[in-house]
């Protein structure tokens, strides 16, 4: 049983996701803006945090970019109202995993909080693992860590799942469905031009380390490829 963290600043629609999630199983924690989230966030610690976006106070995109400066790096669903919103909330590196729009079904809710608690499982019950090396890149899947010249990377979970599925078979064109499928693990519709939003983040945060970055390769019409440079693990 998992503790999800609920935050909202309607009521009504705060009652209705608590009884679902707690019929799926689930322990609920709720705050009524995006400050209480930040605090509870911090002081119970949950398995995974949803949250709405517009919120008095501190909104859902402060809330996330706050948690994540404190080094927080629990999974987080962002609930989204408009497509625009959608938009910001990936172009800009707040640390989100996720998100789901409005209107949506608590079953799609339901699905997102459970793929994320497989993911996060899969990571605490693995050893200590040899880290998977590509050059000067160095994934670590136990910590869900990522190195580029002995540098960290910080990287959502999301993120790391992309490079994961890139990088275990450089050469190889994938295209963005594959891309998600392999992301997410589970049978949500999600718009695939969102994996071109994931790919500029890693790029940005490639590049900050090392300017010359070329390794993730965009193949017109078709998706993406991690360079095959003679890649070991």
């Amino acid at each position: 049983m998992a503790a999800i963290l609920l935050v909202d600043d309607d009521p009504s629609l705060l009652d209705v996701l608590s009884l679902a999630l707690e019929d799926g199983g689930h322990t609920v924690l709720t705050a009524k803006d995006g400050q209480d989230g930040l605090d509870g966030a911090i002081k119970h610690k949950p398995a995974v945090i949803i949250s709405d976006v517009n919120m008095p106070r501190l909104d859902g995109f402060a809330m996330c970019r706050k948690l994540r400066e404190k080094g927080v790096r629990t999974p987080i669903i962002l609930l989204t109202s408009r497509d625009n919103e959608i938009d910001e909330a990936l172009g800009l590196e707040l640390g989100a995993d996720d998100y789901v729009a409005k209107p949506f079904s608590t079953r799609v809710l339901l699905a997102r909080v459970s793929a994320l608690l497989r993911r996060e499982e899969s990571r605490a019950q693995q050893d200590v693992e040899k880290p998977k090396v590509l050059g000067d890149l160095a994934l670590l899947p136990e910590r869900l860590e990522v190195r580029l010249k002995g540098a960290k990377i910080e990287v959502t979970v999301s993120e790391f799942r992309l490079l994961e599925a890139l990088t275990r078979r450089p050469g190889v064109v994938m295209s963005r469905d594959r891309l998600m499928d392999l992301m997410r693990g589970d049978d949500s519709v999600v718009a695939e031009r969102i994996i071109d939003t994931y790919i500029r983040r890693l790029r940005r945060k490639f590049e900050a380390v090392d300017p010359s970055f070329d390794s993730i390769e965009t193949v017109v019409g078709a998706g993406y490829t991690w360079k095959d440079r003679g890649a070991s693990s």
